[in-house]
């Protein structure tokens, strides 16, 4: 063995010590003639006849030279860098044909691993916390479709002290941010509540104090008062790094904390989309949520996501039988409700355990599927790609058949060959995964941007580069060269190549009209390049058709100033006097025609329903909003019987609602509802219809515009209710957001500055995943056109060059030129008819597929198969044509000569 290595270690030295080991073996067949001339001499042989036995004896020094090379270097290593040089060689003399390839792969391989480095980071990516493989997210099997993973504050503390079973379990909810008060006034801060074994569980040390422990998780929080930790980037960026930032303390809520520690930077929590500044226990949520209450609803309130690190030993299967046995003893000790014990139980509550190393998030269930179908596109960009060059290759390594059977027949084998062209096919592959990894920092940045900018808040992906997107990089580098080499490699180094020394360089073979491999693979990119098209068509016209359905009002001039009125004193008719004055104050400014509130901006995913129901009648589900005067007005929604709400509809005044045109046809299909009771679902509020208004979407534009009802927001129960301001403004926006900021200081100093969106915005965000598939189908569409493009010019060029001597013939026989125009461009002709076909026939057959992302769009859709068709045609035919026509250019007497 010690030999083994010892001749393996020497091996590896040599390959750095070439000439220095080609002049000592120099050196050694010198001395060794030096000693038979010797001995030549010694035994009386001539002078003149030494020289000659000295080579008999020894042959070719060459030889020699390469025998013992065999023997101290590693030759298939060697023979690899001959390999890479003279493939370094070959692409220098062709650029043009290099830069296709590498800006081909680069575009495959490049969005391949972009999106492969989102779908890392948001599905893959275990958090950086030690022995992350540990963790667990637990959850509740309620009999639904899927786990929830949504807790009340009494099941988690009933799970928390679960010691046999995990080493610690904690909670957390993500939360929009904190209000802390800052040297410019109020600001919110990322920022979330966690539980007193978040730290401890995470097993990440804090970098200046500690962290908050079970203590600090208590009502009023420990002795010394209520706790904080912040990140290192709220210490540099709020505390300038000071080392005695320990024990500072921060308004949050208008509440005081102390600083007890700085988590290090790596350090994000178990929510991998967030980067929260500050931490503070979850036992500070009625301070945090005033005034709501999440802990005090009970079992009511679902809005914690519960996590935990398993005993050393527990497995996930153990966990999950643990679990069952003790879920409906807890059910029974927390819930009073013996209704809601008895529904669960006939749903077979139980908790569960599920794998928890890449942390949890929410984002994945809304994400996950348009990720997998931007995954799949990308894969057939690579396909298409790789189909593209080992196009371009058979058609290039034809013209080098010639070079390539000589080398057989002076020996090289063909197993030889087979690896020099992989090699030079691994070179361009590697070349442009190169350069696609050198863009994919910056493209997986701006889809990981496009994809999160309709979520609200501030969501991070982490898409940096890691091994794992290396390992996928090199894959699909290593597929890419495989695809794009191996069948080129083996047709140009074909058994009937002996034949081509005797033969012309451009002659035609009956043998070549019959293989019809290269042409089915062209056929093949052209239908796989169809179907790319059709798809990126049907989202496109979707998108569309999205952004044009009548979504019930005009968005048009609607602006939306959000107000956060939670952590100021005012509450009841002092609040609505506060708004009715903000109100006031802003119509008076430029462009302002209408001025109204509301509790829910259209179309923002926000949902508040309840069963209603007419005297006697059945209960129907009621989408409900809280609004201010004159919002129907603003919104240009169609008042079609009745008046819009006033300041003086007062509860004093009898409880008012507005219900849309759905709402009356439910609840009183045969008369008029005008004037009507609506009773809530406990029949014990009864709302007199003063109006009905037209429809208008509610949720999402996709869905239709569902039954609603409008109740006036002087009427609102909420306690200290946040409004938005829905301006309608035929003017700039900037006088207008400076306005509310300065009205907001002055009329309710202790809120954040208000943040104003335009209602377009609000639409776009609602479906930036729609719209971000489509445009990124689009882009796709155009690159999958791009390179079928190349491919067919290419092919057909390099098989029309072939083709010169024939050609020339033909024309020197009488041939029309407009003949031999369509005698190549027949060529591409039947390739694209055929492709086409094909794709169209596997467009349909994939339609199911595209269906759920579709808008009132059929995935058979007549005109966008019809366009799709057209286009790809269209390129087919460019890419013929100029082939073609050089063809018809061709002088008989020169093509004759090059033979």
């Amino acid at each position: 063995m010690n030999a083994f290595l010892h001749e393996c270690l020497g091996r590896l030295k040599s390959l750095f010590r070439r000439k220095r080991m080609d002049r000592e073996m120099a050196e050694e067949l010198e001395f060794h003639q030096s000693l038979l001339r010797e001995k030549l001499v010694r035994e009386g042989v001539p002078n003149s006849q030494v020289n000659a036995a000295v080579r008999r004896t020894f042959g070719n020094p060459t030889r020699w030279h390469e025998r013992l090379r065999e023997l101290w270097q590693f030759r298939i290593i060697e023979n690899v860098f001959r390999d890479v040089s003279f493939s370094i060689r070959l692409l220098k003399k062709s650029p043009g044909f290099t830069a296709i390839a590498l800006l081909t792969l680069a575009l495959g391989v490049g969005a391949n691993t972009a999106v492969f480095s989102l779908v890392n980071g948001l599905l893959l990516r275990p958090l950086p916390v030690p022995h992350s493989e540990q963790l667990v997210v637990l959850g509740m099997d309620q009999g639904g479709p899927r786990i929830n993973n949504s807790f009340p504050a009494p099941f988690f503390r009933a799970l928390e002290t679960r010691h046999e079973l995990f080493a610690g379990v904690f909670a957390f909810s993500g939360h929009n941010g904190l209000l802390v008060r800052e040297k410019s006034g109020n600001e919110m801060v990322p920022g979330i509540m966690v539980s007193g074994e978040y730290f401890s569980t995470l097993q990440t040390p804090a970098l200046l104090g500690r962290y908050l422990t079970p203590q600090d998780d208590r009502p009023g929080g420990s002795p010394d008062g209520l706790a904080a930790v912040i990140s290192e980037a709220y210490w540099n960026n709020r505390f300038n790094r000071a080392p005695d930032v320990v024990g500072s303390k921060l308004q949050i809520a208008n509440t005081t904390f102390t600083v007890v520690g700085v988590m290090p930077k790596r350090f994000i929590g178990a929510d991998p989309t967030q980067r929260p500044e500050i931490f503070v226990p979850l036992s500070t949520e009625p301070i945090i949520d005033a005034p709501e209450n999440m802990i005090a609803a009970g079992f009511h309130g679902w809005w914690l996501t519960t996590m935990a690190r398993l005993q050393p030993g527990v497995t996930l299967e153990m966990a999950n039988s643990a679990l069952k046995p003790m879920s409906m003893p807890i059910l029974h000790d927390t819930v009073p409700d013996a209704s809601w014990i008895a529904r669960q139980e006939k749903g077979h509550f139980h908790f569960v355990a599920e794998p928890g190393a890449r942390g949890f998030t929410y984002i994945r269930f809304f994400f996950q599927k348009p990720l997998m179908a931007l995954f799949a596109m990308c894969g057939g960009i690579l396909l298409l790609a790789c189909m593209n060059l080992a196009s371009l290759l058979m058609a290039r390594s034809a013209a080098r058949e010639r070079e390539l059977a000589t080398r057989l027949a002076m020996g090289a084998t063909r197993v030889r060959l087979i690896q020099q062209l992989l090699v030079e096919s691994l070179l361009v592959a590697s070349l442009g995964t190169v350069i696609g990894l050198v863009l994919v920092p910056v493209v997986s940045h701006s889809l990981a941007t496009m994809l999160m900018s309709g979520n609200g808040r501030d969501v991070f992906i982490d898409t940096s580069i890691d091994l794992r997107v290396l390992i996928f990089a090199a894959i699909s580098a290593c597929t890419a060269a495989v695809l794009i080499g191996l069948l080129p490699a083996i047709q140009s180094t074909s058994q009937t190549l002996n034949d081509r020394i005797k033969d012309g360089q451009h002659a035609t073979h009956v043998h070549e009209r019959k293989r019809i491999f290269p042409r089915v693979l062209l056929a093949t990119q052209v239908g796989l390049a169809l179907l790319l098209v059709v798809s990126a068509g049907l989202l496109a016209t979707s998108l569309v058709r999205l952004y044009k359905s009548d979504a019930g009002f005009d968005p048009k001039g609607i602006v939306n100033i959000a107000l956060d009125m939670d952590k100021q004193q005012l509450d009841g008719e002092p609040l609505m006097r506060l708004y009715q004055e903000y109100g006031r104050a802003i119509s008076r400014q430029p462009g302002v025609s209408y001025v109204s509130f509301a509790r829910i901006v259209p179309l923002t995913h926000f949902v508040w329903d309840d069963d209603h129901s007419r005297p006697g009648g059945e209960s129907h589900d009621l989408y409900l909003n809280a609004v201010g005067p004159d919002y129907f007005r603003a919104m240009r929604i169609a008042m079609l019987q009745g008046r819009e709400f006033s300041w003086s509809d007062t509860k004093d005044s009898g409880l008012k609602i507005i219900i849309n045109q759905s709402a009356a046809k439910l609840f009183f299909p045969t008369q008029s509802a005008l004037g009507q009771t609506l009773l809530s679902a406990d029949k014990k509020t009864a709302y007199q219809i003063i109006a009905v208004v037209a429809d208008a979407k509610y949720e999402d534009l996709r869905s239709v515009a569902p039954a609603a009802g409008y109740i006036p927001m002087t009427q609102f129960d909420g306690k200290k209710a946040s409004y938005s301001v829905v301006v309608r403004l035929d003017g700039p926006k900037a006088p207008l957001a400076a306005a509310a900021r300065g009205l907001a200081a002055q009329l309710a100093p202790e809120i954040p500055a208000p943040v104003m969106t335009s209602m377009d915005s609000v639409i776009d965000s609602s479906i930036s995943s729609e719209r971000v598939m489509a445009l990124l189908s689009i882009f796709f569409a155009a690159c999958a056109l791009l390179v079928t493009g190349i491919g067919l010019y290419g092919t057909l060029a390099y098989n029309t060059a072939r083709r010169t001597s024939e050609i020339g013939i033909r024309m020197a026989l009488g041939a029309q030129r407009s003949k031999v125009v369509a005698l190549v461009f027949r060529q591409n002709a039947v390739v694209a008819v055929v492709g086409c076909a094909a794709g169209l026939i596997a467009a349909i057959l994939a339609s199911r597929i595209l269906a759920s992302f579709l808008y009132n769009t059929s995935p058979r859709d007549p005109w966008v198969l019809f366009v799709s068709v057209a286009s790809l045609t269209t390129i087919a035919s460019a890419a013929s044509l100029l082939p073609a026509i050089r063809a018809a250019r061709i002088e008989p007497i020169a093509a004759i000569r090059c033979e």
